[in-house]
């Protein structure tokens, strides 16, 4: 008999239709898990279940009877690849799901930034409506999201997805190549062009060693004054501080950033303790989250499980 073990059901909201493996099986299950607990938890467990929480080599080290890690999203960065391939624990994680949320997410967040939605919502609260004694005011530009150029950085499931959705609405398209490329791939640009031509810069990207903070103040400066960037993918994509820095000197026009490097953000997180600017739209790593696509998620993650059960290899790593 497997014992599954669900490391941060708390990720799954209450709402949503959760099945369960097809195959005898114990079901433990925990909103939350610390570094702390992950030993303990997983002493016994056969199969893990994370979303976020962080299954390294120190950790799987100490894991004898786990076989299989069935990642609760689409990012592997939260575990140890290297080491599960080395020691024969099977892995597999969610693809494909969130092909509608996250572009959603995306144009909403474009169309809040490029007319300005935010800094207007605070003018009214503050008063200038009252102020400026006209029938409507011009506090912000506002500038059209049809024509604009927007370069996307990466071509995966999600960069394809927005890049459809952003033809639809008239934006014409840009894919960079990889930063420091010495050649293009057919389809793409250079990465330094992008940035110097796109008027959105929209990322989709994994997080590892050589993405890790590829937006910091050199990309940031190569960006028109109009433009704006938008991150739902991964925090440690962009140095926070290094785009806080261009939002206040409005060397860029806007942000809008799902992610964060530490996941919930603290008070000391740049981001946070500039929340209030009017060209920064902040949102709590929910990009992916509707309901369509959470449902989405569960129904494959079970699948991956019932997959390895019975010894095939659907989205397995």
């Amino acid at each position: 008999m497997e014992t599954i073990v669900f490391l941060d059901h708390g990720t799954i909201p209450a709402h949503i239709s959760f099945p369960r493996p097809a195959f005898c099986h114990q079901w433990h299950q925990h909103d939350t898990t610390t570094p702390s607990q992950v030993i303990a938890r997983l002493q016994q467990a056969t199969i893990a279940i994370t979303n976020k929480v962080i299954l390294n080599s120190q950790v799987l080290a100490q894991l004898p009877q786990l076989k299989f890690i069935a990642i609760a999203a689409t990012g592997t960065n939260n575990v140890d690849l290297d080491y599960c391939h080395n020691h024969n624990i099977k892995v597999a994680n969610i693809q494909g799901y969130a092909t509608r949320s996250v572009p959603e997410h995306v144009i909403a967040m474009i169309f809040a930034l490029k007319r300005n939605l935010a800094g207007y919502q605070q003018d009214i609260t503050n008063g200038e409506w009252q102020r400026q004694q006209q029938f409507c005011f011009f506090t912000h530009s506002i500038t059209d999201v049809a024509g604009s150029t927007l370069g996307i950085m990466g071509n995966g499931s999600l960069g394809q997805a927005v890049a459809t959705v952003a033809k639809a609405l008239g934006m014409n398209i840009l894919f960079a190549e990889h930063a420091g490329a010495t050649q293009c791939r057919d389809g793409y640009h250079p990465f330094e062009q992008v940035l110097r031509e796109a008027d959105i810069i929209s990322l989709h990207c994994p997080l590892t060693a050589t993405t890790k903070n590829m937006i910091a103040a050199p990309q940031l400066a190569l960006m028109k004054s109009s433009a704006i960037i938008i991150n739902t993918s991964r925090g440690g994509l962009i140095n926070e501080q290094a785009l806080v820095d261009a939002l206040l000197s409005r060397q860029i026009a806007g942000a809008g950033i799902d992610v964060f490097t530490t996941e919930p953000a603290l008070p000391s997180n740049p981001l946070i303790a500039h929340s209030q600017l009017p060209n920064l739209i902040l949102t709590p790593h929910v990009a992916w989250g509707s309901d369509s696509a959470i449902q989405t998620l569960v129904n494959q993650l079970i699948d991956n499980i019932n997959s390895f059960h019975q010894g095939t290899d659907k989205n397995q790593l």
